[in-house]
């Protein structure tokens, strides 16, 4: 295989370059946020100081090496913010330790606290955008073969392409059934299963997910042992649909495997940590929103006279029901506008009952747009957060009409506090599909945890920004 041939493949190596050089560069600039920490508190920090620590960063590479952050396939944002947060930390705690023992010739503790709170911000977001970046790049991440091209093949090749982040890149899938060759969702099928460890010399995959979900449990071990043997990294795919993805971990049961699954919500630990990070977050948070309060009653009259804000009925923890606040972004009696629209224009009730929402609301002032498209319409949720009818991320608060759209999975709904932002608000909020919306309400729901809080949080800026979906 030619050189040229050997870059257009996935490469863990190359990968795992470009996240050293995303790192290095974070913790350099963590650094220097350390530097200018330091200096507020004590100018006597020169030059031959600050070039000398610099070598203990390699501390930090070698954390993150030890916590699988390197290719870091196929960690979730959340898995691993929690991965970076811990590695980082540690390094910190042993360097602070350190001090004691050898002042002088490490950092002092005020530059460590610096760079850590620093780090603990740049580290992830400087990955997300690298990985944003380089996860259509054909070099990106790790080359895998998929043994069986049935449905659950086609599956797994189809979110393999809408999430090339996960970092699998699938060169060819092989299957005992002679239909199925072909082509599977642009992944080429070449053969029996006999046939796969062939392939994998000759292309250099060094991972194989079998997904056989339906395959009898001889049959299974014959492919371990058989087609699958040659790779070092083997992912079996099962059929556990509905169960929580995250926080899973495999225990051995006097050699029978099983699958410890954390149910975060009956743990009272991280329900605790959530609402205190709720609380301490939102302080600020309210006060940034009476500024904007101020502003909008400056404003507001001269496009939609009336008041300022909105109480709406939605759905809460437990099933019951609480009012939402809004500022308010419609014309007066917008129930009354909606319906006589609804049956001017019948071609748009379709639109109306699939989603509860209309591109084109006739409802909508121009200044309710622009708050709308910027979520500044949502800020008065952060007073439901303060009271507790709200958390500050969770799934998307829903009025009663739109229960019967949840179908099973309300129950799900209904364990956990609705959050201002969430996995919908920042997936492109209107335009993904009611089911899709369910469909990551009940992700959330199942593998809650502060990390992916703190992702969720993390992205919502950006998705208040862009605007996408908002209407």
């Amino acid at each position: 295989m030619s050189d040229a041939t050997r870059i257009l493949r996935p490469s863990p190596l190359l990968t795992s370059a470009a996240l050293v050089a995303t790192d290095v560069a974070a913790l350099v600039a963590a650094y220097c946020i350390g530097i200018a920490f330091r200096l507020l508190f004590d100018s006597d920090l020169n030059l031959g100081q600050v070039l000398a620590y610099l070598p203990l960063f390699g501390l930090f590479i070698a954390a993150y090496a030890g916590s699988g952050l390197y290719p870091g396939i196929p960690h979730t944002a959340a898995d691993e913010l929690r991965r970076l947060s811990q590695a980082t930390t540690l390094v910190i705690l042993l360097l602070g330790a350190m001090t004691f023992f050898a002042r002088g010739s490490l950092p002092p503790r005020t530059l460590l606290f610096g760079t850590w709170l620093a780090a603990l911000a740049l580290v992830p977001l400087a990955r997300a955008a690298v990985r944003g970046a380089c996860a259509h790049r054909p070099w990106w991440g790790v080359p895998a073969l998929l043994l069986g091209a049935g449905r659950t093949g086609a599956l797994v090749v189809a979110e393999l392409h809408r999430r090339p982040g996960v970092g699998y890149k699938a060169l060819a899938a092989f299957d005992d059934e002679p239909a199925t060759h072909g082509d599977l969702g642009g992944v080429p099928v070449l053969g029996g299963l006999d046939q796969a460890d062939a392939h994998r010399r000759s292309s250099g995959a060094t991972h194989v997910l079998i997904a056989m979900p339906g395959v009898a449990h001889e049959r299974l071990l014959t492919v371990l042992t058989g087609p699958a043997k040659g790779f070092g990294h083997v992912v079996i795919l099962p059929v556990l649909h509905g169960l929580p993805t995250l926080w899973v971990a495999a225990r051995d049961l006097g050699g029978v495997l099983g699958l410890e699954v954390r149910q975060n919500l009956l743990l009272p630990g991280p329900r605790l940590v959530k609402r205190a990070m709720d609380i301490v977050l939102v302080l600020p948070l309210l006060a940034g929103t009476a500024l904007v309060a101020a502003g909008l009653l400056l404003i507001n009259p001269l496009f939609n006279p009336g008041p300022l804000l909105y109480r709406q009925r939605r759905m809460g923890q437990g099933g019951g029901e609480f009012g939402c606040w809004k500022f308010r972004t419609m014309i007066p009696n917008a129930d009354q506008i909606l319906a006589s629209y609804l049956e001017s224009h019948p071609e748009l009730r379709a639109e109306w009952e699939a989603d509860h929402k209309l591109k084109d609301d006739p409802r909508v002032t121009r200044l309710g747009a622009v708050m709308r498209r910027l979520s500044i319409d949502e800020l008065p949720q952060f007073l439901n957060v303060l009271v507790g009818d709200m958390s500050l991320v969770g799934p998307r608060p829903i009025v009663q009409a739109e229960t019967a759209k949840y179908r099973e999975a309300f129950d799900l709904y209904c364990q956990v506090r609705p959050g201002v932002s969430g996995l919908w608000q920042v997936s492109g909020r209107s335009d993904t599909g009611y089911g899709q919306r369910v469909a990551l309400d009940t992700y959330y729901v199942r593998n809650w945890s502060v990390w992916l809080d703190l992702v969720v949080l993390a992205r919502t800026p950006w998705a208040a920004v862009a605007g996408k979906g908002a209407y």
